[in-house]
């Protein structure tokens, strides 16, 4: 496998967007404006970027009649690429500063902690002495602007418009510091709020997240009826949210990963070929990074590699960041990619139910692999 894919990526989205309304960036050795250009995006006035998360062009094609908003608009859509791994915490902060999770360090949905070698989640950032801060130190996009705006620049807001629990969260800190915050919980009243905030004169971009559509995907599986209400839910928002915002405006909805329902559960815990060796294991089931014993990582992929056969393909470390799919990773996050990664192929998961809950063992839908249907990602546009 390698890194090499020259389908735009959805790090580039707020980049472009940003570009569009005149706030130029820069971000993975390349500017906004490239970055606009690979999008297709025109100039505006305003930007209203949305990320819905977890849903994938996969699932929009195939149950696209949930979505007749979205469905008239796939024509001219665009198929960009998630982050590696496809899932939140890499993709989200992606979006936020323009980098690739080897740059970031947010290699996944957890990380062995530099400080007690247990588990960092990097959605929920509890109990670790480690700051997001710290641990995530490249500039946010709208870091960048800010910067220009101390320099004595006027230029207009950015807004991320959210739920409280958002504000000041490890995730937020890591993907969207600098903007200002919105709280809305509803996605009927984030709506409204986007629409309130672009009428104002000093708001040129809102970035409007909406989760629902991953939680529910998690829980039933994306192919079920309650994911359907979801997306039906969603669309009659987006349509309502188009019809709104001011005449002129660039909307652009996009998602941070796809998904797929869980085929078969390999568990380390009833798999001792799996368990020797390994200290820990981070990442989440289609993506697991695996921490051996000192120098055990040679022998640990051999064994892993016989017990999941086609099912993953495993790599070393180096392997894995030699293929360039993490991005260029940074030398004080080396450490943090596993020893030994696991990266399913199909719909199969690895778990771990001496450390896992049974919640988590057992969910439906499932991301963070390199399928289509986990790194196809939907780029709708229009100006309203």
């Amino acid at each position: 496998m390698t890194g090499e894919n020259h389908a735009p990526q959805v790090r580039a989205v707020l980049s472009g967007a940003l570009d569009a309304v005149g706030l130029a960036t820069a971000s993975a050795g390349r500017t906004s404006a490239e970055d606009r250009a690979d999008l297709g995006l025109p100039s505006a006035p305003k930007t209203c970027v949305v990320l819905v998360d977890g849903l994938g062009m996969k699932m929009l094609t195939e149950r696209g009649g949930h979505a007749p908003f979205l469905r008239s608009h796939l024509a001219d859509a665009l198929t960009l690429r998630s982050t590696f791994p496809s899932t939140t915490a890499s993709a989200v902060t992606a979006v936020g500063t323009g980098e690739l999770p080897g740059t970031t360090g947010m290699l996944g949905y957890s990380v062995r902690d530099p400080a007690d070698g247990g588990v960092l989640n990097l959605i929920r950032w509890d109990d670790t002495s480690v700051r997001p801060r710290e641990w995530q130190r490249h500039d946010t996009l709208v870091e960048q602007l800010d910067r220009r705006r101390a320099a004595g620049e006027e230029l207009p807001g950015v807004v991320s418009v959210g739920p409280a629990r958002f504000v000041g969260s490890g995730l937020t800190e890591c993907a969207l510091r600098g903007m200002r915050h919105a709280t809305a919980e509803s996605l009927a009243d984030r709506v409204d709020v986007t629409v309130a905030q672009l009428r104002r004169p000093d708001v040129a971009a809102v970035y409007l997240y909406w989760g629902d559509v991953d939680h529910v995907g998690h829980v039933h599986g994306w192919g079920s009826w309650q994911w359907g209400e979801e997306v039906t839910a969603l669309d009659g928002e987006l349509r309502r949210l188009a019809r709104s915002l001011p005449a002129g405006t660039l909307l652009v909805v996009t998602a941070d990963h796809g998904m797929v329902d869980v085929a078969a559960r390999t568990d380390i815990a009833t798999t001792p070929a799996l368990a020797q060796d390994v200290e820990l294991v981070a990442g989440e089931p289609r993506m697991n990074h695996v921490y051996t014993a000192p120098g055990t990582a040679p022998e640990v992929a051999t064994r892993w590699r016989e017990v999941l056969g086609e099912s993953a393909w495993v790599a070393e470390r180096d392997e894995l960041v030699a293929t360039g799919l993490l991005g260029p990773v940074s030398p004080e996050r080396l450490d943090a990619v596993g020893d030994v990664v696991a990266v399913m192929r199909g719909r199969d998961v690895v778990v771990d139910s001496r450390t896992q809950p049974p919640g988590s063992i057992g969910l439906i839908g499932v991301h963070g692999a390199l399928t289509e249907a986990e790194m196809a990602v939907p780029l709708v546009r229009t100006v309203v």
